[in-house]
C-alpha cells in the first residue's frame, strides 16, 4: 500500500530538491546557450579550421555520455597534481561547479549544432536580401541570420531543454541533493523505493509539461509568423 504519509513528511526535502534541479537546469541552459551562439557562428563557417575544431568538441560531447563527462571533470580531473595546486581548484572540488560545469558543455555542445543547422538551412533568399541591402557579415549575422535561426531552431531546442532536465538526475550521483537524491534520500530512511521514485516522477512530470506549455507558447509567439500562410 502507498506510504502517503511518508511522502507527506518529505515533502519539503523534494521541494528542496526540486528547486535545486531547476537552479541546475536554468544554469546550464543560461550558460550553455550563450556558449553555442558564437560557437554556431563559426561552425557554420565551412571549410575553416575554426569550423573544424568546434566540430571535434560536439563531436566528443555529444558521442559520450553526460554521466562519463560528470566523472571525468568530478573525479578525474582531481588525480593531477597541477589542477589541486590551481587556481581553480576551489571550484573544481566543488560539486555544485562540476556538475553545472558538464551540464553547460554537454547542452552547449547540442544546441551548436542545433543553431548552426537552422543557420545553415536558412532560405538562401534573406541571405540575398541582406547582402543586396549592403549589410556587412557582422550585420548580415546579427539582424538577419541569428535571429532567424534561433527562431526556428525552437522546436529542436525545446527537445534539448527536456532532455537537459532529465539529465540534470545525474547530479545526485554527486552528492547533490536534487529531486532525485531527495528520492534516494527518502528511500534510503523509509525503505520505500516505489513511493519514494513515483513521488520524484509525478515533480519531474510537472516540470516537463510546464516546460513544454512554455515553449509552445514560444513557438506560437515567434515561430508561426515565419509559416507559410
Amino acid at each position: 500500500m502507498f506510504d502517503f504519509q511518508a511522502i507527506q513528511d518529505n515533502l519539503p526535502l523534494y521541494w528542496e530538491g526540486a528547486l535545486k534541479t531547476l537552479q541546475l537546469l536554468l544554469i546550464s541552459l543560461a550558460l550553455g546557450l550563450a556558449l553555442a551562439v558564437p560557437l554556431a557562428v563559426l561552425r557554420s563557417l565551412r571549410g575553416s579550421w575554426v569550423s573544424r575544431a568546434v566540430w571535434c568538441y560536439t563531436y566528443v560531447f555529444r558521442g559520450t555520455p553526460m554521466l562519463v563527462q560528470l566523472f571525468l571533470i568530478y573525479y578525474g580531473l582531481a588525480q593531477f597534481d597541477a589542477v589541486r595546486d590551481s587556481f581553480a581548484w576551489p571550484w573544481l572540488s566543488s560539486a555544485w561547479f562540476c556538475a553545472c560545469l558538464s551540464f553547460v558543455l554537454n547542452t552547449a555542445a547540442y544546441t551548436t549544432e542545433i543553431i548552426a543547422g537552422s543557420i545553415r538551412a536558412l532560405p538562401h533568399g534573406e541571405i540575398e536580401a541582406a547582402k543586396a541591402m549592403g549589410m556587412s557579415r557582422a550585420v548580415m549575422f546579427r539582424r538577419i541570420v541569428l535571429p532567424s535561426a534561433l527562431r526556428r531552431s525552437l522546436p529542436a531546442y525545446s527537445n534539448e531543454a527536456i532532455f537537459m532536465l532529465h539529465g540534470t538526475a545525474l547530479a545526485s550521483i554527486v552528492t547533490i541533493m536534487d529531486l532525485t537524491g531527495a528520492a534516494r534520500t527518502v528511500n534510503a530512511t523509509n525503505y520505500i523505493p516505489f513511493e519514494a521514485f513515483i513521488t520524484a516522477g509525478v515533480f519531474y512530470f510537472l516540470m516537463t509539461t510546464t516546460l513544454v506549455g512554455l515553449f509552445h507558447k514560444a513557438e506560437a509567439k515567434w515561430l508561426k509568423p515565419l509559416m507559410p500562410r
